[in-house]
């Protein structure tokens, strides 16, 4: 009996997984899905460092976003091995986002929001905010190198809406 339970499980297994799988139509959770996989396998890592921890913060950053498309700072300086906690507020009337990156990923990134203008994420390297919203966003810089951060909400990144990260 307990053979015969084993064998009806394996086989209806894949139809569970396909019936509750992600699809193309949801590409909202699909792609949020597919940048945390992204973190877990360090993708980040490789590229820009990795989500930090609150407990390892070395420096505390405010970044101001408005409707000017600058970032305030636009140019940071770090160190590799930093932990840095950004405290970014939206002084503007539309929303905003700060993402880091290297230039590669945020236009990709930027492409796909075009093409799905009301896609919702939430990925550790990023941060997005209503107007008049402040949040945190904490990140450890693992290397040294030359990387970006940018508002991909569509329209912004064109508008000059980039900034540069310097990790020594």
């Amino acid at each position: 009996m307990k053979t015969l339970l084993s064998v009806l499980l394996l086989a209806t297994a894949p139809a569970i997984a396909l019936a509750s799988g992600d699809h193309d139509h949801d590409h909202d959770r699909k792609h949020g899905d597919h940048h945390a996989m992204e973190h877990e396998h360090g993708h980040h890592e490789a590229a820009i460092g990795r989500p930090g921890k609150a407990s390892a913060v070395t420096r505390t950053v405010e970044v101001a976003m408005d409707d000017t498309m600058r970032f305030t700072p636009g140019k940071m300086v770090f160190r590799a091995g930093e932990t840095v906690r950004f405290v970014v507020s939206n002084h503007g009337k539309i929303r905003h986002e700060m993402v880091l990156g290297n230039m590669a990923e945020l236009k990709e990134h930027m492409q796909m929001m075009q093409k799905n203008p009301n896609m919702q994420h939430a990925d550790p390297n990023m941060i997005s905010l209503a107007p008049g919203e402040q949040g945190e966003l904490i990140w450890q810089f693992t290397r040294p190198g030359q990387f970006d951060f940018a508002c991909l909400v569509p329209g912004h990144m064109e508008a000059g809406m980039t900034g540069k990260i310097a990790v020594k």
